[in-house]
């Protein structure tokens, strides 16, 4: 409804009632012109009515759906199922175009514009996250094992001689994936073990870059958020270290941006060395459908440089998803689930303490881990080899997901390369243990039910393993062989 049919309305319904209609009409787009005069995310957040309105004019000014449209190329928005087009908001034609994700689209002056400002938003999401000096992002439709691959690609152009990565190990199977499917070789650099923590040997990576020269080095490939014990690499130091070699340095933050300390050790790191890109999933960020990433960084000129090495058009699901959801929440909205995980990050790390000495185990100390935390299990250890991993199977058909149990000695081959101790992040922790996290949108119900299933586990298994004693063999349903989600 535009002005001349509010005026014709007047003389359809009293002028005073079309006149409220009109004013709240106005409310609406009041909201639309201030994201689309500053390109930030609003402070408070937006009603359903709202960003529905939003969208359903972005999708009209799409080619699809002119009236009386004639399409006759072989991609024109078609959709043959009316749900699928409800689904998409009818913002069928995705973002960009062959040459380029960010590009704009002639058939589709709404999704392009969706796409912007997706970007935009999110790169003010990442400012108020606290990299105060990133300056560029963009949305892309992959996970964040894909999307790290987009940025080694890119680098192959800038670096055509390099063959390696240096990557302090992190046992996460998609990142080291990444690496082998953009043809490269990865370096493994093993973890120092300092009190409980598994830190960054920062004098091996040194001792790695002069043996193999820094000419035939494409990257480091550092990490921030990660399972306990492992914490987040010493980014200031690598990427000092990366400047002061002339080597491109990629981060791998997937879940680090709910963390203020992960956040920070980026800000840092592009402060005092070199940080060229950082990439964060859309799922564990923002709660939204998996399938989506982040790619940001503090040089404008490359994250474009990314972008077009990208092939092809690309789907604007996951664009719009985190546009629909920081519309919803506002930004005081996500500063506020920022502020909750950290408060349940305390709650969680007392409850897993107390109920550890319950059991005669112990919270792991690794205070630079801001999210995940970790308890022994030892004592489960020295009773049976199969308990460990029993645990985790019990927690499973209990409803308890992602809990993540870590037994010793495990090996695992990926693309050629053989881990020992897989998924402890090192060849050999001095202890079997179990993985707890304090992730972005979790509540203290899900903590304290989380908790008193952990302990009725613990009392059925060990009640188990002794009656197993005196009655030897053990029973089969104690020799389970699954670590759990």
């Amino acid at each position: 409804m535009n002005s001349e049919n509010f005026t014709l309305s007047e003389k359809i319904v009293s002028p005073s009632y079309v006149r409220q209609g009109s004013q709240a009409r106005r409310s609406h787009e009041q909201l639309i012109r201030h994201l689309l005069e500053q390109g930030k995310c609003p402070e408070e957040g937006w009603s359903e009515s709202t960003i529905e309105l939003f969208l359903n004019e972005l999708a009209v000014m799409d080619s699809n759906n002119f009236l009386g449209n004639c399409g006759v190329g072989e991609r024109e928005g078609r959709v043959a199922s009316s749900l699928v087009a409800r689904r998409h908001y009818r913002l069928i034609h995705g973002i960009g175009r062959s040459g380029d994700i960010a590009a704009i689209q002639p058939k589709a002056a709404g999704s392009s514009l969706l796409n912007k400002l997706t970007n935009s938003v999110v790169l003010d999401i990442l400012k108020l996250a606290g990299v105060r000096s990133v300056a560029s992002c963009f949305v892309v439709p992959m996970a964040t094992g894909m999307s790290l691959t987009l940025c080694f690609l890119t680098l192959r152009h800038r670096r055509p001689k390099a063959r390696y990565i240096i990557w302090p190990r992190i046992d996460q199977k998609s990142c080291f994936k990444a690496m082998i499917t953009a043809g490269f070789e990865p370096v493994v650099m093993e973890n120092v073990l300092e009190g409980d923590e598994l830190r960054t040997d920062l004098e091996a990576v040194e001792r790695k870059i002069d043996e193999l020269g820094a000419e035939n080095i494409l990257c480091v490939h550092s990490t921030t958020s990660c399972f306990a014990p492992r914490v987040p690499d010493r980014l200031e130091e690598l990427a000092t270290l990366c400047a002061k070699h002339n080597i491109p340095h990629i981060v791998n933050n997937a879940y680090g941006v709910q963390s203020s300390k992960c956040m920070h050790l980026i800000q840092q790191g592009a402060r005092v060395g070199r940080i060229d890109a950082f990439v964060q999933s859309l799922d564990k960020n923002f709660m939204v459908p998996v399938g989506g990433a982040i790619i940001a960084g503090f040089d404008e000129s490359f994250i474009q440089e990314i972008s077009k090495m990208y092939p092809g058009r690309a789907s604007a699901s996951p664009s719009l998803d985190v546009l629909i959801t920081l519309l919803t929440l506002g930004a005081s909205g996500y500063k506020k689930l920022l502020s909750e995980r950290k408060e349940i990050y305390l709650f969680l790390a007392q409850e897993l303490k107390s109920l550890a000495s319950a059991h005669g185990e112990r919270l792991l100390h690794t205070p630079h881990n801001p999210i995940s935390l970790a308890m022994s299990l030892d004592g489960l250890q020295a009773e049976n080899d199969k308990a460990v991993t029993q645990l985790g199977s019990m927690l499973f058909t209990r409803q308890v997901s992602g809990a993540r149990v870590i037994p010793l000695g495990k090996e695992q081959t990926i693309s050629g390369h053989t881990f020992r101790g897989f998924m402890s992040h090192s060849e050999a922790y001095p202890c079997p243990y179990l993985n707890a996290a304090s992730a972005v949108g979790i509540t203290r119900e899900d903590v304290t039910l989380c908790i008193k299933r952990l302990d009725k586990c613990l009392k059925t298994l060990k009640k188990e393993l002794n009656t197993a004693k005196s009655s030897s063999p053990v029973p089969p349903s104690s020799l389970e062989d699954t670590a759990g989600e």
